[in-house]
């Protein structure tokens, strides 16, 4: 190989290691981001109290409480739904309150409302289940697979064969043994799945139908936690055997956006179209808002990707051109 060859070989192969590192930071970081976020308003939640709706955000490892805390000068947050208000209170009084602005005698340390607590009362009026229940498996191999996924990444960085093979090795059996000692030995999916049935009863308890779930929940995730550790065996004699086989190590976390919208989507079409017969308002089964803008009854409802969706994205970005640098290092032979 010509030197100048051999120059711009290593460069090529400098720019994919620099660019599937910065997409294994980006994953890593959107892992522990909020990825999605979905909010309702409704003339009953002013924006004094409700700057943001009733808000939550979606993950890769749950759901979380999106609201923010109302603006300083709100009275109205200073008395929370949870608060039981004593006659010797006094309430709140949207005109009185412009007039009060500058007093010292309001209480300026609001805090914000629990809006995971209080969209999964709304909902439950009309049937639906708790928002905990949804993606049991995948919030508990979710760590894992993105574990699978950086392994991968790191292997697809080393140019040569032999080094791949080495990082491939390592990585997924950390992975795998990370996994088995925490689901198994540790009892962490049993106690997931305890915490699960708490949740699935919180409105609409019944223990025999609900024991079912938490069983099936328990079966399920063991069937992903061994269909993970095959995938791990494939990869690696896929590499191994197959030449271009390689590729498929920056091609699959790749398409983590899409299998993100894929599964959201899935889940909320699971919430529309199960609402249990107990609500207290009976509505046709629905598909909740997945993009933009809806309404259900009173309610605006707005479903958009956040920032820990754009870290994902931008990480697509990256792995799509190192894999074209790569195919071409491949097609002149400068890489394995």
């Amino acid at each position: 190989m010509q030197p100048q060859n051999t120059a711009a070989a290593s460069k090529q192969s400098l720019i994919v290691r620099g660019l599937t590192l910065i997409a294994l930071v980006l994953m890593i970081g959107a892992y522990f981001s909020p990825t999605w976020w979905v909010a309702l308003t409704a003339p009953n939640y002013p924006e004094d109290a409700f700057p943001d709706g009733i808000r939550i955000h979606f993950s890769f490892t749950g759901v979380e409480n999106g609201c923010s805390t109302a603006p300083k000068t709100s009275r109205l947050m200073s008395e929370t739904f949870q608060e039981d208000l004593g006659s010797q209170k006094e309430r709140y009084n949207p005109i009185l309150e412009a007039q009060k602005k500058q007093q010292s005698d309001v209480n300026k340390n609001a805090e914000a409302l629990d809006c995971v607590h209080e969209m999964n009362t709304i909902n439950h009026y009309v049937g639906m289940h708790p928002i905990g229940i949804g993606a049991p498996v995948e919030r508990q191999v979710s760590r894992y697979v993105f574990g699978f996924f950086g392994v991968m990444l790191l292997g697809f960085a080393m140019a040569k064969r032999k080094a791949r093979l080495a990082v491939l090795g390592i990585g997924f059996a950390a992975v795998a043994a990370w996994m088995v000692g925490e689901l198994f030995v540790m009892g962490k999916m049993d106690a997931y799945a305890q915490y699960y049935m708490g949740e699935a009863g919180a409105f609409f308890n019944e223990p025999e139908r609900i024991a079912q779930w938490g069983s099936t929940l328990k079966s399920v995730t063991t069937g992903v936690a061994v269909g993970l550790i095959a995938a791990m065996a494939v990869v690696w004699v896929g590499v191994w055997k197959i030449r271009g086989f390689s590729l498929l190590l920056a091609l699959v976390p790749a398409l983590l956006p899409i299998f993100f919208v894929i599964d959201y989507a899935g889940w909320l079409w699971f919430f529309g179209h199960n609402l249990h017969p107990w609500g207290a308002f009976t509505v046709k089964p629905f598909m909740p808002t997945v993009f933009g803008v809806g309404k259900v009854a009173q309610f605006s409802t707005y479903s958009y990707p956040y920032w820990g969706y754009l870290m994902v994205v931008v990480m697509m970005l990256c792995l799509l051109l190192a894999l074209l640098i790569r195919r071409k290092q491949m097609r002149e032979g400068t890489a394995e």
